[in-house]
């Protein structure tokens, strides 16, 4: 996948991706992190192409204009745990403490963001296993294994051999959130499909999945705001 900056103010950052499938040059700007990709037609050239994104570029930056800002974790910044948002301040001793409106984060300062974001990796898994245990004992199935990753594209995959897989950043949204995800994933143990059966099985399994299942539709690109490093 090539990379092109479109001049302008502010400029705006392109990957360029080659489809032999696609019927026409599209744009398209990612829900979750706000990257533009610009797809090209096997026959149509990159020049044209470009083009066809200059003459977009006003509607591209009005589009970028609202998505979150990217935020590089350290002191002093304010995170979400949990759906609560705490205040990053410097802690002592070896562990990171939480207390009711802080994290206590020891160490030196540029190690912050990459210590915080292996104890919240480790709260995650703690959190989703739990969830992911409750839900299968539930429906009376068993997974095979459970991964985290940083996945831009979904929030939670569910294999045809019952492996479980989940964005880490699910521990900085609210806990009904982390167990929707849960609860849909396990629910594909059940039905590997989206069709009116699967949905009954996660109603079954969380009676009130539309609120959080909504919460996540409208505030869960921001979850991939927060850097923690390089």
């Amino acid at each position: 996948m090539g990379h092109h900056m479109l001049a302008g103010n502010p400029p705006v950052a392109l990957s360029l991706r080659h489809s032999a499938r696609a019927r026409r040059i599209s744009l398209r700007v990612s829900g979750l992190d706000g990257r533009v990709t610009l797809t090209i037609p096997r026959g149509v050239s990159e020049a044209e192409a470009l083009a066809f994104a200059r003459s977009r570029a006003d509607w591209l930056r009005g589009h970028l204009a609202g998505q979150p800002e990217q935020m590089v974790v350290g002191l002093g910044c304010d995170l979400p745990v949990e759906g609560e948002i705490l205040r990053i301040v410097p802690g002592t001793g070896r562990r990171i403490v939480r207390d009711a409106a802080q994290l206590c984060v020891p160490g030196p300062q540029e190690s912050v963001g990459a210590r915080l974001e292996g104890w919240l990796k480790a709260r995650a898994r703690d959190r989703l296993a739990a969830a992911s245990d409750h839900y299968a004992a539930l429906l009376g199935r068993r997974h095979t294994r459970l991964t985290l990753r940083d996945t831009r594209s979904r929030w939670g995959s569910c294999s045809a051999k019952g492996a479980l897989g989940y964005s880490w950043r699910l521990i900085l949204a609210p806990p009904d959130v982390l167990n929707y995800v849960a609860a849909h994933e396990v629910a594909h143990l059940a039905q590997m499909n989206h069709s009116p059966v699967f949905w009954a099985e996660v109603a079954r399994l969380m009676p009130d999945y539309e609120s959080p299942r909504a919460w996540l539709r409208r505030e869960g690109s921001a979850l991939h705001r927060y850097r923690f490093g390089d």
